[in-house]
């Protein structure tokens, strides 16, 4: 699934390029997808484990990619001892859970630098969220 938020559009919003910025837009995108949910009003979200930097970056990708945002009040930030990421469907009961694959917290895990961090975010930008992911759906 090729991202419809571009690299570019992602920074402009954020201020800068990371992994964790990226995640959220693919996240949120996937959640959209999967969930049959509509952007902006459509979808609600709950996430853990993202309350500092740069982790907390993430919730800047959901806002962009789902239109969900904490003014309108249908984004939510918990603590957690790792991310998760709870996606509702707010014209029906669908309930999708997002966490990160093994894989994925390990590839997070070799970005050292800013330079390694940015080089990783382009990376993750073209790779297929199932690929990252797990994603749990339920109706």
């Amino acid at each position: 699934m090729k991202s419809k938020i571009g690299i570019k559009e992602a920074v402009k919003f954020h201020g800068h390029l990371g992994p964790y910025l990226i995640l959220g837009v693919l996240a949120g995108e996937a959640a959209l997808k999967k969930l049959k949910a509509k952007k902006y009003f459509g979808i609600r979200l709950k996430v853990y484990g993202a309350n500092k930097r740069p982790k907390s970056c993430l919730i800047d990708g959901l806002q962009l990619s789902t239109g969900a945002t904490q003014g309108k009040g249908n984004i939510e930030k918990f603590d957690g001892p790792k991310i998760k990421i709870l996606f509702f469907n707010c014209s029906g009961k669908a309930k999708l859970t997002l966490h990160f694959k093994n894989s994925l917290l390990r590839q997070l895990e070799t970005a050292k630098t800013h330079k390694d961090a940015e080089s990783l975010a382009r990376r993750l930008y073209k790779t297929d969220p199932l690929d990252i992911f797990c994603l749990e759906l339920k109706t």
